[in-house]
């Protein structure tokens, strides 16, 4: 069931993020949207997703993994995807770890643990 109040239907977003809980937390609120998901459990499998997928709407892009890391993964994408929306996800809440998402591509930063809500209304500012 499409939940009435967020209804992403249609568009592609990938989650990349590598703990299991903390993707299952962040699927179970993207399905009631109608969103179609994509995982990348490392910067190097988002780099791949984002190039095998140039339609991608959006991407939840975690800070901390292992490999490659997102802030890394993101320099990457923007190299051949400049206009992509992408969400910075991070445990870090610290002072300039905002800015430091925000220099290496990111549209926007959010902090975990993750409120439904406002993830939800950061998605639709990018994607309606």
């Amino acid at each position: 069931m499409v939940s009435d109040t967020y209804n992403f239907t249609g568009k592609k977003i990938l989650i990349a993020e590598d703990e299991e809980t903390n993707y299952f937390y962040l699927e179970t609120v993207l399905k009631r949207t109608g969103a179609t998901l994509f995982r990348a459990k490392n910067g190097d499998e988002a780099v791949k997703v984002s190039e095998d997928n140039p339609d991608l709407d959006l991407i939840l892009m975690d800070i901390k993994m292992p490999d490659l890391n997102g802030l890394d993964a993101t320099r990457l994408i923007r190299k051949f995807n400049p206009t992509i929306p992408i969400i910075a996800q991070t445990a870090y809440a610290l002072v300039g770890e905002k800015n430091k998402c925000l220099s290496a591509g990111c549209n926007d930063y959010i902090s975990k643990p993750i409120n439904r809500e406002s993830l939800l209304k950061m998605i639709t500012s990018f994607v309606g």
